[in-house]
């Protein structure tokens, strides 16, 4: 396939376009960064394009066979809260408009947790845990709020558009490896009680947006891409009932299981997070 990746010079962006290579797809980066010089590859090239520009991402979009669109503001702090909100949702936008004009019916886009309400709320919500993609949104921040739209986005261009396969993955925390949390196990208080303690890694998440191209399914589906277990040592339970003691339990929080049930990635794409 060739694969246009929005956000391409970015991290995610240049993991899942260095595995899309090593799997004999070619690749077409856009961003409005450029890649450092002397960076070139056989079947990768590079598109300066803005996401908030419907003309520049349809151009760029032109000769692809799917889109995976990682572009945007990563969280609500360092720019005005409409900037954020309004790249973010703008961007989608025309990213799933350009490809349903273009005939592009295979589009994946980076979500978050915090499209529920998570990190960034006063006091985040939680109705149950683990936490599925059944569960009701209370996201309050512009960041947030931004993610949740791009969601409504993809149901909807899905209604219209019969065989658009659209998936939203909702990432967290994206690291190398367990290990490079380190500095948030030392932190157990009530700031990372709001991530439940969840984590992604950078290769699993790449390895998401990919299989996301492939699956079997049409519509939109949201999942979560979250690794199996927590940053912390400490059990889950014991979190779970200092943090969060009257929130029912409906699934497995033994030893330092993780707070966010992946089942559904799993089942629609085969994926699974290697659990380190």
């Amino acid at each position: 396939m060739r694969i246009a990746v929005t956000g391409g010079s970015g991290r995610i962006g240049s993991a899942v376009s260095q595995l899309a290579l090593v799997q004999g797809h070619s690749v077409v980066s856009i961003d409005r960064t450029r890649p450092p010089a002397g960076e070139s590859q056989p079947d990768l090239s590079f598109v300066e394009a803005d996401i908030t520009s419907y003309p520049d991402i349809e151009q760029a979009l032109r000769g692809c066979d799917a889109v995976v669109h990682l572009a945007a503001i990563p969280s609500p702090t360092g720019h005005p809260a409409h900037v954020v909100h309004n790249n973010n949702v703008v961007g989608s936008y025309n990213v799933l408009c350009a490809a349903a004009a273009l005939g592009i019916n295979r589009v994946c886009q980076a979500s978050s947790i915090n499209a529920t309400g998570a990190a960034y709320s006063r006091a985040p919500r939680f109705d149950y845990l683990p936490v599925d993609e059944a569960h009701p949104t209370y996201n309050e921040d512009p960041y947030s709020l931004s993610k949740w739209i791009c969601e409504q986005q993809a149901d909807s261009f899905a209604r219209r558009y019969a065989n658009m396969s659209i998936t939203s993955l909702r990432f967290h925390g994206i690291v190398a490896e367990r290990a490079a949390t380190v500095a948030w196990r030392a932190k157990l208080s009530g700031v990372q009680a709001k991530q439940l303690w969840g984590y992604t890694r950078l290769d699993a998440a790449a390895e998401a947006c990919l299989l996301s191209l492939t699956a079997d399914f049409k519509g939109h589906e949201a999942l979560y891409i979250v690794a199996p277990i927590t940053t912390m040592d400490v059990a889950s339970r014991e979190l779970q009932q200092e943090f969060f003691a009257d929130v029912p339990v409906r699934g497995d929080l033994s030893n330092n299981r993780g707070f966010f049930d992946c089942a559904k990635a799993e089942r629609l794409l085969g994926w699974k997070h290697q659990p380190n």
